[in-house]
């Protein structure tokens, strides 16, 4: 018996790959938002801000624009003017010193990994694990499947 047309069925959707960013080294960073005389010190007030300021930058990096994770950052102190501080001012600052910082922590992209599931007929198992190889993929395992 011969075929001259085979249907192949294929679930299919566009394409969405979840990249991220992250950085390869530690980096310290004194960023000052704007010149200003002030006391030493930060008011409890204000650390607010400067959360806000950071969870912002998360969302896009440096590099592509994707969200970052694996960094950490530490606030060691501030200083702040009576008259010209605002949860506002140290928001932007933390935004600052966090481009400023990730900038100098070598910034990377991070390649996903993504788990697949083939299911082919055997006379093209060879073709699958090409292009499978041809892409970086891990064969993990082989099994059969009834029909």
């Amino acid at each position: 018996m011969v075929l001259l047309n085979a249907q192949v069925e294929a679930n299919v959707g566009a394409p969405q790959v979840n990249y991220r960013e992250s950085i390869s080294r530690i980096s310290e960073v004194k960023y000052v938002h704007k010149k200003q005389s002030g006391d030493k010190g930060i008011p409890k007030e204000y650390i607010p801000g400067v959360m806000k300021g950071l969870e912002d930058c998360l969302s896009n990096g440096v590099l592509g624009g994707y969200p970052v994770v694996d960094v950490r950052a530490v606030l060691v102190d501030g200083s702040y003017h009576d008259v010209d501080s605002s949860v506002l001012a140290f928001q932007l600052a933390a935004r600052g010193a966090f481009r400023e910082g990730i900038r100098k922590a070598g910034p990377r992209m991070l390649e996903p990994i993504m788990k697949v599931e083939v299911v082919t007929p055997e006379e093209h198992l060879g073709d699958v694990i090409g292009d499978l190889n041809s892409r970086r993929g891990q064969i993990n395992s082989f099994g059969d499947k009834p029909g």
